[in-house]
């Protein structure tokens, strides 16, 4: 339907022969994205030339994978033919399945990042309807060389210069992750470079990253805030910082995001970046990811590094939540749809099974798990985090409580049947019923250590999207 030929294109008239033509430039349309839970609307806000050379490699401008709620191609409208295509997700269309959605408009800012062209071209938004096809929302016509094209950029302070934590290629052939720090003082500097060399380790030191370490650069960068921590409205702690990031995100306790899309921009377009880690300063545990937008972690809880890996999938390769006793602000999705993620289902028949080619013949769909087991001890569990939070107890006492949650949660599983068979195991995406996972654990489903097959092959995809060698 979107898809272009994956052969080598020639991106505009002076980009062909993309192999050995040197880096365009990097082009950012920002715009607004507002509405409610029934409609929705589009606006230019502005065009930006970014500081740095446009990091992908040209040879795979167009996206193959079709992940997330949105897409968005770049074409020349003479001819029709696609430049560039990404899929992505957003925080509107997040923010769109809440309760408040339901009774308000807002309006949030998005961005679209593409090599820059030479010519005129059009850029054209595509939402994702119930049948998982794209249809046209928004196009907007693009000039690079006109008058109100930003081409300045603000410069960073010097001592906030983007570190290079990893090297390993040139960026048009490496996947260029960029973390940035929010809620860190100037005097926290080094914390922020040792919390991201600790955080990045992790990454990595997960499969399949682990064996694809090599596929990767990375880079941390932090502009400093007057007082040390982010804002957690829930206890009435309030800070300014660079990026505005915050818990209590819709509501919801651990949620961290950031809302303020062009200081975000401003400050990630002085780096080499595909994809972002936002690293915020404190202890609470809490993250947030938003596939092809950013990802965010709580540096200083002690599961840091499981947020950094667990919401990472989610920006990086679009992975859907697989829990769902945990309480979220997202409404319930109707009809039981099936989910374009690649690691979530709502049908269990072996011959059209999304993962069906990891699936022994001999393994039962729906595959039978300790559920009733596993789902009442999580209702102990969620009593007790939510009596500690209302009663703001310390972090360790949380902390406690999730090792103690995930120790039993293995325990329980460890003796099961199907603990290492691929199949279909009913409860996943937020629902106890009607939607099922690829195997029994998963990083994405409890605080474990390691991605099933099924997230493991699709961060593969992805890497091989971005990276070549």
């Amino acid at each position: 339907m979107l898809r272009a030929s994956l052969a080598v294109l020639s991106l505009g008239l002076s980009w062909a022969d993309a192999a050995l033509a040197a880096q365009p430039a990097t082009l950012r349309v920002d715009y607004i994205h507002s509405g409610n839970a029934l409609a929705d609307h589009y606006a230019l806000d502005r065009v930006v030339e970014e500081a740095l050379p446009w990091p992908g490699n040209l040879a795979q401008s167009i996206d193959a994978l079709e992940l997330g709620a949105y897409f968005y191609d770049v074409v020349d409208p003479a001819s029709g033919r696609v430049l560039y295509s990404r899929g992505y997700s957003s925080v509107f269309g997040e923010w769109r399945t809440t309760e408040e959605a339901q009774r308000m408009d807002r309006a949030f800012g998005e961005s679209l990042r593409f090599p820059k062209p030479d010519q005129p071209v059009r850029v054209r938004v595509y939402e994702r309807d119930d049948r998982n096809r794209f249809s046209m929302a928004w196009t907007v016509d693009i000039d690079p060389a006109a008058l109100d094209v930003e081409r300045k950029p603000m410069p960073l302070p010097a001592a906030a210069a983007p570190v290079t934590l990893r090297d390993n290629g040139p960026p048009e052939r490496k996947v260029d992750l960029l973390i940035l720090g929010d809620g860190y003082t100037e005097a926290e500097r080094a914390r922020f470079l040792a919390d991201a060399r600790r955080l990045g380790d992790a990454l990595f030191a997960v499969s399949p990253f682990k064996q694809r370490a090599r596929d990767f650069n990375l880079h941390a960068l932090m502009v400093p805030t007057p007082e040390s921590g982010v804002s957690r409205p829930s206890t009435g702690q309030h800070r300014a910082s660079a990026l505005g990031t915050r818990y209590d995100i819709f509501g919801s306790e651990r949620y961290v995001l950031t809302l303020d899309n062009r200081a975000l921009r401003d400050i990630a377009q002085h780096a080499p970046y595909e994809f972002i880690e936002i690293l915020v300063n404190g202890e609470t545990y809490g993250g947030g990811g938003i596939h092809g937008q950013f990802s965010t972690a709580a540096a200083g809880s002690e599961w840091a590094p499981y947020l950094m890996v667990h919401e990472f999938g989610h920006h990086f390769a679009a992975l859907a939540d697989e829990y769902y006793t945990s309480p979220v602000s997202y409404a319930a999705a109707s009809g039981r749809r099936e989910p374009w993620e690649t690691n979530v289902t709502a049908q269990t028949d072996r011959a059209t099974l999304k993962w069906k080619a990891l699936v022994e013949a001999d393994t039962p769909l729906p595959t039978p798990w300790p559920k009733a087991a596993f789902e009442a001890f999580q209702r102990e569990i969620q009593a007790e985090r939510k009596a500690l939070r209302e009663q703001r107890r310390p972090e360790a006492e949380m902390n406690a409580l999730f090792r103690r949650e995930q120790a039993h949660v293995e325990g329980l599983f460890s003796a099961a049947p199907h603990r290492d068979r691929v199949g279909a195991f009913e409860g996943a995406n937020y629902e106890a019923t009607g939607y099922y996972r690829s195997e029994m654990n998963c990083l994405m489903f409890t605080r474990t250590e390691r991605f099933c097959r099924v997230c493991a092959q699709s961060i593969e995809a992805v890497i091989d999207q971005y990276s070549s060698r």
